[in-house]
């Protein structure tokens, strides 16, 4: 974990509620897709997590949506502002275990990690399916920047407004897979258990107190005992999780 200052260099809209913020700093602890970051915010006394969505030299890419207060100020910060971030925190996604045809399925916000995982993969010679799930047309990004990477790409919308009527589970029964890799809410992430057929790997959401292991805040009860999401998480492999 390192304490860096980084500068705004672009933060934009991509939906109503969805920004990209793009950061240049020291990015040298951030060593594995599937971390995050956490952002301390002037007037508020806990740092917000956010995923990290991609990271090439010493530029960080951040998706992020408006939910409460902190998120909000963040979407009002503009180029050039400076932001204190803890970086290197969580420990990411394994891609050694994932087979010739890794599938990546990523929910509303859960989408950003799997950008930087999927970039890895292809890298790695992997043919790589991804599926996005939303709720509505208008709440889809970065579709097109996951078909730039070579990924074959598939979108649902709960409301059928674009691409597959349905959930990201109803692209994946229909898809040959080796191993697959998820982020996304609680709901989808247990739909995605029970419907998968092989081994793979989850990323949890969970409020956060200090975000690197110290206040005990966001552990889970899992087969091998208590883990912290922002420690031993936010990933885990399907076997090891308990669901309440």
């Amino acid at each position: 974990m390192k304490q860096s200052i980084f500068t705004i260099k672009e933060n934009v809209a991509l939906t109503s509620t969805v920004y990209k913020m793009v950061l240049e700093g020291d990015t040298s602890d951030i060593t594995n897709c599937g971390q995050f970051v956490n952002i301390k915010l002037d007037g508020l006394f806990l740092r917000r997590p956010i995923s990290v969505c991609d990271c090439e030299g010493n530029i960080l890419t951040l998706i992020y949506k408006v939910v409460g207060g902190g998120t909000e100020q963040m979407s009002e910060m503009c180029a050039g502002e400076a932001l204190d971030l803890l970086t290197g925190l969580g420990n990411g996604y394994d891609t050694s275990l994932s087979g010739d045809r890794p599938i990546l399925l990523g929910g509303g916000v859960g989408v950003p990690p799997m950008y930087m995982l999927c970039k890895k993969l292809i890298s790695q010679g992997k043919r790589v399916s991804v599926v996005l799930g939303f709720n509505k047309a208008d709440e889809i990004f970065y579709e097109d920047e996951f078909r730039a990477l070579g990924a074959d790409v598939s979108v649902t919308t709960v409301d059928g407004s674009y691409g597959v009527k349905g959930f990201v589970t109803d692209v994946m029964k229909n898809t040959e897979y080796s191993y697959f890799y998820t982020c996304g809410p609680e709901p989808m992430l247990k739909a995605v258990y029970k419907a998968s057929t092989t081994s793979g790997q989850m990323s949890f959401e969970k409020r956060m107190g200090c975000g690197f292991g110290a206040c005990m805040g966001c552990s889970c009860k899992t087969l091998t005992g208590y883990k912290r999401i922002c420690k031993e998480g936010p990933v885990m492999r399907k076997e090891e999780i308990l669901w309440s």
